[in-house]
C-alpha cells in the first residue's frame, strides 16, 4: 500500500523495525507520494508555534523553568482577574509542552482564573501564534500514524488532548484522504503476521482484529487486510 518512509524521516522519525511502535513502510509503493503530499500540506513551521510578537517581552526559558520549580504549575490564582498572572501561567504551561487552546483553557480555569480572563489570554496568545490549534492537531495526527492508529482512534486521541471535535475530525479526514490510516492498518497487519507466526489462522486473525479495533481502524479496511494476509 502507501509508503511513508520519507514522510517519517522528514519528521525526524526513523521507520520502525518489527519490534518498535512506529510505522515501517515499503519504499517500493508507487502511491507513496500521497502521504508525502499530505506531509507537505500539514507540516507546521515550528518556529511560528513558539515565537511571540516582535514587541513582546520574552521571559528567559531558564527563568520560567525556575518559576515552575519554585512555585509549581499547580499554584492557584491569587487574583482570578489578574490578566498578567494568567498570561504568565499560560506561558509556563506552553513552555513545558505545546497545547491546544482547549487543554490550555482547562488548565487555567483549574488554577482559578475567570473564564473571561482565560479567554482573553488565549485570544492574545493565538494572535501571536503561541497557540495554534490546527498545527497542534496536525502534529498529533502524525504521532497517531506512527502508533498505527486508525482515523476513529486518532479523532478520539485528539479530542482527549483538548482539540476541538470539529477540528479533530477535519484534520483526520484530510489525513485519511491521503491514505495515512490505510497504510497504518496494513502495517499493523504485517506486524501481526510476523508476531503471530506459528499460531493457528483463527488465532492470528483474532489478534489482528483485536489490535485494529483498539486502534480505531475502519472495519472494512481490516476485513480486506485480514482476507489478504491471513487467509
Amino acid at each position: 500500500m502507501i509508503s511513508a518512509e520519507r514522510f517519517l524521516k522528514e519528521q525526524g522519525l526513523q521507520p520502525a523495525s518489527a519490534d518498535t511502535g512506529g510505522l515501517a513502510l515499503s519504499s517500493e509503493d508507487p502511491e507513496r507520494t500521497n502521504v508525502q503530499r499530505w506531509n507537505r500540506r500539514t507540516k507546521p513551521d515550528r518556529s511560528s508555534l513558539f515565537a511571540g510578537s516582535a514587541n513582546a517581552t520574552k521571559t528567559p526559558r531558564h527563568a520560567r523553568h525556575a518559576g515552575r520549580v519554585g512555585n509549581g504549575d499547580s499554584t492557584a490564582a491569587k487574583d482570578p482577574n489578574d490578566l498578567d498572572a494568567c498570561r504568565e501561567a499560560a506561558l509556563r504551561l506552553l513552555d513545558a509542552a505545546p497545547r491546544p487552546s482547549g487543554a490550555l483553557r482547562e488548565r487555567l480555569i483549574g488554577k482559578g482564573y475567570t473564564s473571561e480572563v482565560v479567554d482573553d489570554v488565549i485570544e492574545r496568545l493565538t494572535r501571536v501564534q503561541l497557540v495554534d490549534d490546527e498545527a497542534y492537531a496536525q502534529s498529533a495526527v502524525r504521532y497517531c500514524a506512527t502508533r498505527l492508529m486508525g482515523c476513529r482512534g486518532a479523532v478520539a486521541e485528539l479530542i482527549r488532548k483538548g482539540v476541538d471535535r470539529r477540528l479533530a475530525q477535519q484534520v483526520c479526514d484530510e489525513a485519511e484522504s491521503y491514505g495515512v490510516f490505510t497504510e497504518a492498518a496494513w502495517e499493523l497487519g504485517r506486524r501481526t503476521v510476523r508476531k503471530t507466526a506459528g499460531l493457528e489462522r483463527d488465532a492470528r486473525r483474532r489478534r489482528f482484529w483485536s489490535a485494529g479495533g483498539r486502534k480505531g481502524h475502519n472495519p472494512e479496511i481490516l476485513r480486506q487486510i485480514a482476507q489478504e494476509l491471513f487467509d
